[in-house]
């Protein structure tokens, strides 16, 4: 067996021509391999003395944390020395590890006098902005897993709603939706409350509603809002799945945005999705109805989709579907779930759905709008309308809460209670937090002077615009 520890026997040159091979004299002696001794130079003996007394320090096991194990219970591994290949080459790593530990206690210590080890990393900021800041890193959410959670929680709430003796109406804005009637509706209550839109439930003879699992029932209307496109359905039944009522204050342009319905009402419980596009809205349809705060999606909306749900990714209802543009594609329509919740908890509290009243024609102040107009402040209800041809008309309607309070034509609602009038809280929106009866306190610009006028809150007629 070959010794593995022996060194190989030279390779022969294979351009050397071959030495004869003598004749053996007597019996064949075994061929050693061991090379011959060497002389050791001198220079090594040296070299070892000096090593003995030139160890390097250990290189610690971890830079600025404790040891493992260090009085934590923790096991401890310890790591077995290399055998030194020769003392100058042991010096020479010794007092480069010892360079480098002296080194970085150096730096390390410096870095921490400054305080520069605790300061946040900076982010570059976004392009046009004229500095950096410190951000957050962005959490990724899965969308798709949000779709689905939202659908599974939410769809058994939303039924069909089949409607009989509807009159039909060629010039209604919502229409494509089949002349029997259908759309759709969100179980709010368990106890059979059901919010949908008027143009579903109006004029209804008979309403049928089915839910996802297949249950029937017959509906009946409970009460048309007169300042919306909502209306509210009873059905006699108890432990309905119901859908969560989010917040739609809080909600964002460019968040997710997910609708469900029956679409044409034979694709029952269709599930689109798209993001929240715009808020605060105002579309008129062609029978004269001005549909104000209206968010904006692009989630698919499309015939008997009307009256389900706008949600968001954590599945509250963020919104009731309305409408969708007849002239384009992707630009659909829902009422904000707050202007929807007064009349909501007014049903369920028994009483006659009722929106509170001013009496007033106005505009939404953008800067835009005050540029153009040379108005004082940027955000407000101007008090000056115009009807659909564009003709002025009085803004303040006659026997109003308005005009008993004193406004006038050309005056600007900047407050109301001491709620500021801006994009995000306008007038009607602001009013619906209010009953009917209720007095409030209404900051004016009139003439650039600053008034402040009692009014109390009417009724909302049916007819009103």
């Amino acid at each position: 067996m070959t010794d593995p520890f022996e060194p190989a026997a030279p390779t022969p040159d294979p351009f050397e021509p071959a030495a004869p091979t003598p004749a053996p004299d007597g019996p064949t002696q075994p061929v050693s391999y061991s090379p011959a001794a060497e002389r050791r130079p001198a220079w090594t003996d040296v070299a070892a003395e000096s090593d003995a007394e030139n160890v390097a320090p250990p290189t610690p096991q971890a830079w600025y944390e404790p040891e493992p194990g260090a009085g934590g219970g923790q096991t401890t591994a310890t790591r077995t020395p290399a055998p030194r290949r020769g003392g100058a080459v042991g010096v020479v790593v010794a007092a480069s590890l010892a360079a480098a530990f002296v080194g970085s206690l150096g730096t390390y210590g410096l870095l921490s006098a400054t305080g520069a080890l605790d300061r946040e990393v900076a982010t570059a900021a976004p392009i046009g902005q004229g500095q950096q800041v410190t951000q957050a890193v962005p959490v990724s959410i899965d969308e798709s897993s949000a779709i689905t959670r939202a659908a599974e929680k939410v769809s058994p709430a939303i039924v069909t709603i089949a409607v009989s003796g509807a009159a039909a109406d060629p010039s209604d804005p919502f229409s494509g939706i089949p002349q029997s009637g259908v759309g759709s509706g969100v179980i709010f209550d368990s106890n059979g409350w059901i919010i949908t839109n008027k143009h579903v439930a109006e004029g209804a003879s008979t309403l049928t509603v089915t839910l996802e699992d297949g249950r029937t029932f017959e509906g009946t209307v409970y009460g048309i809002d007169t300042l919306t496109d909502l209306a509210i359905v009873k059905v006699e039944a108890t432990g309905l799945p119901t859908a969560p009522v989010g917040d739609s204050s809080t909600t964002k342009v460019g968040q997710l945005a997910i609708a469900i319905g029956s679409p044409l009402g034979t694709y029952t419980n269709s599930v689109t999705s798209g993001i929240v596009s715009a808020f605060g809205r105002t579309i008129t349809v062609q029978d004269g109805t001005i549909i104000r705060n209206l968010i904006q999606t692009d989630a698919a909306i499309n015939p008997g989709n009307s009256g389900g749900a706008l949600l968001d990714s954590g599945g509250n209802v963020i919104g009731i579907n309305t409408a969708v543009a007849q002239t384009a594609e992707g630009i659909g329509f829902a009422i904000p779930i707050n202007i929807a919740r007064p009349i909501m908890q007014q049903a369920l509290a028994g009483q006659k759905l009722a929106r509170p009243w001013i009496g007033v024609f106005y505009v939404a102040i953008t800067p835009a709008v005050a540029e153009t107009n040379r108005l004082a402040v940027e955000k407000g209800a101007w008090l000056s309308a115009q009807d659909a041809g564009g003709q002025q008309k009085d803004p303040i309607v006659a026997g109003s809460p308005a005009a008993a309070a004193g406004l006038r034509d050309g005056d600007i609602i900047t407050a109301v209670d001491g709620t500021a009038i801006d994009a995000d809280s306008p007038l009607d929106d602001i009013l619906t937090q209010y009953a009917p009866g209720r007095t409030v306190a209404l900051d004016v610009l009139r003439g650039g002077q600053k008034l402040t006028l009692m009014l109390t809150l009417g009724t909302r007629p049916a007819a009103v615009q």
